[in-house]
């Protein structure tokens, strides 16, 4: 588990009121979040933006997500493991934006891999219920690759008053 920083506010992008968000605030956003967005990276430089579901880990500073071996987000990570996560209110004047700078870091073991799986039916349902495989959740060509994201900045983006807060993490490997 990463330390989590101390929070900087940027007031030049906020009302001169704002203060900076609790991280307990952002960790909250992150874990009951039912919709977050990946961020990866073409081959060619393009950004390539999905939405998908997600379950935190840790002090709530890691997303984990999961996709599909053939997936374009999978073929993205493989080779270039930097992206960014959101996730937030879409409306302008209530609510927390979240945005997660970081690495996704493949998470093969078993019993982490148990973990999340449970931590998925948890919180969204026995839909969502994955069979733990060999370094990945189901098998063949239903298999799905796990990441976890670590964070290397956060930012959250309170509304009411506006004001943009700053978490910054040691960098990945």
């Amino acid at each position: 588990m990463t330390l989590v920083p101390a929070p900087e506010i940027d007031v030049r992008f906020g009302a001169p009121e704002a203060v900076a968000t609790p991280w307990a605030e952002v960790a909250r956003t992150l874990r009951e979040a039912e919709l977050y967005w990946l961020t990866t990276v073409r081959r060619d430089g393009r950004p390539h933006v999905t939405p998908l579901i997600g379950v935190t880990g840790g002090a709530g500073q890691e997303v984990h997500f999961c996709t599909g071996l053939r997936e374009q987000k999978a073929r993205n990570l493989g080779h270039g493991r930097r992206v960014a996560l959101t996730t937030g209110a879409n409306a302008w004047n209530r609510g927390l934006d979240v945005v997660v700078e970081g690495v996704a870091v493949p998470v093969t073991g078993r019993a982490a891999l148990r973990e999340i799986a449970e931590a998925y039916e948890t919180k969204y349902g026995d839909d969502w219920h994955f069979d733990v495989g060999d370094g990945v959740f189901g098998s063949g060509d239903d298999a799905a690759a796990v990441f976890r994201v670590e964070p290397v900045k956060v930012l959250a983006f309170a509304k009411d008053p506006h004001g943009q807060t700053r978490y910054r993490f040691p960098a990945s490997a």
